[in-house]
């Protein structure tokens, strides 16, 4: 009875704030069986996200069990006087509120709410080992995937780092980790997935099939639909992953062997590795941290010990895939690459375990700063794609000049290769043929530093925007966080046109991914004049 009475009073929200000229009994009918829900805990779970930056309730939370659910649901949001917002939200990890909304709906995809009575499950990967592929629900977490496809001996192909990410949320990004170089991101990886477009349609898409609306929702920041079902290419799984770390002292030495192991991506297996990351490291501290755990405690290495250029040192990271059929080659595998690179001697540091545990390690890590009390602390992340012309000029003025010798945070940095990223997707990207990620992934602590306070790694976040800015850097933000449509045109450059033309077509009334802030909802005259 009382979730009724929150369902009911909710629902008159949405009626006052923007003017829900549906039928009223039509979205309680949603609510009978426990899906639209108005629950404190659950407006609380929807209002925040992983960056901790920004908070918003919404006027209600939504648990879909189908695709048709989310389709009802945001046709009835198209259908009403205003249009109210609905964002979908995946494992809330976002880092400026995009999944967010005060002005409507949040729908939980990936389900917080699972564990409700009477609640349905939408349906659990379904693999096909003929065609090497899985199908698998929008809200469906990597980890998810994983477990599914290994019971098949099969896996996807490209990766994040992280696991706990929903299927929907990465690709609407793009989605990327070292394998990159080699299988282009997780949005190139994608043979067919079904969307549920701002006006409530419920379309399969491919290269195909409504390819338009296809290409638009990978790397489409949310904008032109939300994807309830994904088909993910998939390979034969590894069993077991050599991982190795070396160090560079010198950044020209360090960039110059992460080009030429890019460059490796048609060679065969045996001639290249599988996965190619690096990471900066600026102070004492953050060589031995959770990204660089298998450094230390046994063998802890200090830079001190080490010649670095400036106070900083650059770790590349590289991991060889095998299974018991290449376990007697791949000693002189890994030699034979190793060899034709220019690292500190001396500093090899290798490790060897099982496929799933590399692709899981840092969640492990999760669970450590979790046990602290570090987790759940503000990340104001900062991604960055760097063409790869100027990534010397970025090394000078960030590496070695902005960020001092304290970060906070591990700072990633590899490179990729364009031609593995289709230019018919939503996303943007550097014009060079290769392109670095730079990635920022601070925590902000309240500690009594200074330095790891959030308003200053905030504030050392615009000075290296205004750095690259200045010096005329391209960058392209990946999770890109803007607040004006010109920093929006500005980010998407010549694209700019095509995504909004797009906009109109597929979400005319600016129901969907309000959060990102680049279009503002319009009422439903003013979306009959587009």
């Amino acid at each position: 009875m009382a979730a009724k009475l929150l369902l009911t009073l909710a629902i008159c929200r949405l009626i006052v704030t923007v003017g829900l000229t549906l039928d009223p009994v039509e979205l309680l009918r949603l609510g009978v069986d426990g899906q639209l829900s108005a629950d404190p805990a659950d407006l609380a779970a929807a209002s925040a996200d992983f960056g901790g930056l920004n908070r918003a309730e919404p006027v209600a939370v939504f648990h879909p069990s189908s695709a048709e659910d989310v389709a009802r649901l945001v046709r009835a949001a198209h259908e009403s006087a205003q249009g109210f917002t609905v964002s979908a939200r995946g494992h809330g990890h976002s880092i400026n509120g995009q999944a967010q909304t005060s002005t409507g709906v949040v729908i939980e995809m990936s389900g917080s709410g699972r564990e409700k009575p009477g609640l349905r499950r939408p349906g659990r990967p379904s693999v096909s080992e003929k065609f090497g592929y899985v199908d698998v629900w929008g809200g469906e977490l990597w980890i998810d995937v994983l477990r599914s496809t290994l019971e098949y001996g099969l896996a996807p192909k490209s990766w994040t780092d992280y696991l706990y990410l929903s299927v929907g949320g990465t690709l609407s990004n793009a989605g990327i980790s070292g394998q990159a170089f080699n299988h282009g991101p997780q949005i190139s990886n994608v043979h067919e997935v079904d969307v549920v477009t701002g006006k409530g349609e419920l379309l399969t898409c491919s290269e195909e099939q409504n390819s338009e609306l296809f290409h638009a929702v990978l790397g489409g920041l949310g904008q032109f639909g939300i994807i309830t079902r994904a088909r993910i290419a998939l390979e034969p799984a590894p069993q077991r992953v050599r991982w190795i770390r070396v160090l560079y002292s010198n950044f020209s030495a360090f960039t110059r062997d992460q080009e030429y192991l890019i460059s490796l991506h048609g060679q065969p297996s045996s001639q290249k590795f599988d996965y190619v990351e690096g990471f900066v490291i600026v102070d004492e501290g953050l060589i031995n941290n959770w990204r660089s755990s298998f450094f230390s405690p046994s063998n802890p290495v200090k830079i001190s010990s080490v010649k670095a250029n400036a106070g900083v040192l650059y770790c590349l990271e590289i991991t060889k895939n095998y299974d018991e059929t290449t376990a007697h080659t791949v000693d002189q595998e890994v030699e034979a690459l190793l060899q034709k690179l220019n690292f500190i001697p001396a500093s090899v540091f290798t490790t060897d375990l099982p496929y799933v545990d590399f692709l899981d390690r840092v969640h492990k890590a999760e669970l450590k700063l979790r046990s602290k009390d570090l987790w759940d602390v503000p990340h104001p992340w900062l991604n960055l794609f760097i063409p790869k012309s100027r990534i010397a000029d970025f090394d000078r003025g960030v590496f070695k000049g902005i960020l001092g010798n304290k970060t906070s945070g591990p700072i990633l940095i590899y490179p990729m290769n364009k031609s593995k990223w289709d230019p018919q997707n939503s996303v943007v990207t550097p014009d060079e043929d290769v392109f670095y990620l730079v990635a920022l992934l601070r925590s902000a602590l309240n500690n009594g530093e200074e330095t790891q306070t959030l308003e200053y790694l905030s504030d050392q976040n615009r000075r290296i925007l205004r750095f690259c800015n200045d010096a005329r850097i391209n960058i392209k933000q990946y999770l890109p966080h803007y607040t004006t449509e010109k920093e929006w045109m500005d980010h998407f450059g010549d694209k700019w046109g095509l995504f909004r033309k797009r906009k109109m077509q597929f979400d005319p009334r600016h129901i969907l991914g309000s959060g990102q802030r680049i279009f503002s909802p319009v009422s439903a005259l003013s979306a009959t004049a587009w």
